[in-house]
């Protein structure tokens, strides 16, 4: 442990327990912070013991009340499964942030954990209005509420970045069929809208000065870009192995066996199919 931390440590220690060296029980005999781990917070260690705190019975623990039971299956509700629903999240969200092209859209998955943020915020106003919740409940409400905080700015931020994507090839998506299975019918409609609205914008201002021959945006010349912008596939991205992956074949025409663990460092076309049978994630 650093001097920092040392000091950090036993200033709290005084602070809590002014009278005397010696730490007593609280009213349980559980660690203050040991259902934290199930929000994912890594509150939870040694260091952190039980100390007194004001206005808690020192034998109200051992038989927890109706709002204590309530406030530990709030906190405890998503940490047994190993794929929960937020784990599936984060999973897409940073495939999303990190792939070139526009991932399937999650509305199942995104709607299911709305609802479920609505149920725990409604549940968390309930108990913070409840006069029976202690000091030490209201702690572990705060908890809670962090982690709601939490799953809301990974849910804003997979949708900004999908609508990052929308807006910067909406020409595209609106004239690709297979971009177009891949998103939902609001986004479809977004990217229409905002193709139409760029489009007119770019020909009032430049295109119709412009000759006939060069006042199009679908060109498709030979030696040049296309005017449309779309997904750069061949961007390197890191992709990690979630399971023993079949042989794949890069640019050079050499193949590759990716082992459960693997990072390799490879364009995003070659490991495109691996992440959309998540078999593989980009980190």
């Amino acid at each position: 442990m650093s001097n920092w931390e040392e000091e950090y440590a036993r200033d709290a220690s005084s602070f809590l327990n002014p009278a005397s060296g010696t730490s007593g029980a609280s009213g349980s005999s559980r660690p203050r912070y040991a259902d934290s781990n199930a929000l994912g917070l890594g509150l939870a260690d040694r260091d952190d013991e039980d100390v007194p705190m004001g206005g808690v019975d020192g034998d109200a623990g051992e038989a927890m009340d109706p709002t204590s039971m309530a406030i530990r299956e709030i906190i405890e509700e998503g940490s047994a499964e190993a794929n929960t629903p937020l784990q599936q999240l984060i999973r897409h969200w940073m495939n999303e942030r990190h792939a070139p092209d526009i991932l399937p859209a999650q509305e199942e998955l995104l709607s299911g954990l709305l609802d479920h943020l609505r149920l725990q915020s409604r549940n968390v106003q309930i108990l913070r209005d409840d006069p029976r919740t202690s000091e030490s409940e209201h702690f572990r409400i705060m908890l809670v509420q962090t982690e709601i905080e939490r799953v809301k700015f990974i849910i804003r931020s997979y949708i900004r970045t999908r609508l990052y994507k929308i807006e910067r090839y909406a020409r595209f998506i609106t004239s690709d069929a297979d971009v177009q299975t891949r998103i939902t019918a609001s986004e479809r409609e977004h990217a229409s809208r905002h193709a139409k609205l760029t489009e007119q914008h770019l020909y009032l201002s430049v295109l119709q000065s412009l000759p006939e021959a060069q006042s199009h945006l679908d060109d498709t010349p030979v030696f040049y870009p296309s005017m449309v912008t779309q997904p750069d596939k061949t961007r390197p991205v890191f992709v990690h192995a979630l399971q023993e992956c079949p042989p794949i074949r890069l640019p050079d025409g050499n193949s590759m066996t990716m082992k459960k663990g693997h990072i390799v460092l490879t364009q995003y076309q070659v490991v495109e199919h691996l992440v959309a049978r998540g078999e593989a994630e980009l980190v």
